[in-house]
C-alpha cells in the first residue's frame, strides 16, 4: 500500500518526528511511505488544512496513493478539508483505539491526527501505536464481530451518498481557485512523486498544466 504523508504549515517542525514515526511501523509491513511535505518550517511550498484536503483528494481519486495520513494542530482542520473531497473519507485519531476502530468500522482511506493538542512527552510513540493499528492487519472486519456486515452495508451506503452529494475530482479542479490548487501541488517532491504514481491520467494531466501555469 502507498500511503501518503501531508504536513501542514503549523506542524512543519514536527514533520520528521510524523515520518519517521509512520516509517518506523509500515515499512516493515510492506508498505511504501511518501512524503509530500511539509518537511520543514522554512518550506518554500506551505501547506494550510485547506491545502491538505485538496491534496489528498488528489492523491487518492489519481490512485498516486493508497491512503493519506496528515493532520494539523488539532486534526479537526484537515479532517473536514479532507471529508470536502469526494472519495475521501478521513477519521479524526488521537490515539490507539480511534484508530483501531476506524479501521475496523469505518475502514476509510485518510486520517487526521493533532499534533499540537495533546503531543507532549512520548507523542512518538502514541503516533506509532495508532499507525500499528491502523496498518498491521486487515481492516473493515468490525467491531463488534457480531456487527461487522451492518457496519460493511453502511460503508456502502456512505459511499453512495457520498458520490451522490460530490462532484468528481477532476471537476472539483477545474472549479476550485486555481492559485489555491496551484499552491497546493507546489511541493518540492509533489512532481517526482505525484506523476510517477497517478493512475488517472486525466487527472495528472490537468495538475500537470496547472503547476506550468
Amino acid at each position: 500500500m502507498k500511503i501518503a504523508l501531508i504536513i501542514e504549515n503549523s506542524q512543519a517542525a514536527k514533520s520528521s518526528i510524523v515520518h519517521d514515526a509512520l516509517k518506523s511501523v509500515a515499512e516493515p509491513l510492506s508498505h511504501q511511505v511518501h512524503h509530500y511535505g511539509m518537511y520543514a518550517a522554512e518550506d518554500k511550498a506551505s501547506l494550510t488544512y485547506v491545502m491538505n484536503g485538496l491534496l489528498a483528494g488528489i492523491l487518492l481519486n489519481s490512485k498516486a496513493a493508497d491512503f493519506v495520513v496528515t493532520g494539523c494542530g488539532t486534526g479537526m482542520g484537515s479532517m473536514l478539508a479532507c471529508n470536502a473531497m469526494p472519495g475521501v473519507f478521513c477519521g479524526l485519531i488521537a490515539d490507539p483505539t480511534d484508530a483501531f476502530l476506524f479501521g475496523q468500522i469505518n475502514d476509510g482511506n485518510a486520517i487526521a491526527m493533532p499534533y499540537a493538542k495533546g503531543f507532549g512527552w512520548a507523542a512518538e510513540l502514541n503516533l506509532q501505536d495508532c499507525y500499528r493499528k491502523l496498518f498491521d492487519g486487515e481492516r473493515g472486519l468490525g467491531y463488534p464481530k457480531e456487527r461487522a456486515q451492518i457496519m460493511a452495508k453502511n460503508r456502502g451506503i456512505l459511499k453512495e451518498l457520498k458520490a451522490a452529494s460530490c462532484h468528481d475530482m477532476l471537476t472539483v479542479l477545474k472549479s476550485v481557485d486555481q492559485e489555491l490548487l496551484k499552491s497546493a501541488v507546489a511541493g518540492e517532491r509533489f512532481e517526482e512523486l505525484f506523476f510517477a504514481n497517478a493512475q488517472d491520467s486525466a487527472i495528472a494531466d490537468y495538475v500537470r498544466r496547472v503547476r506550468a501555469s
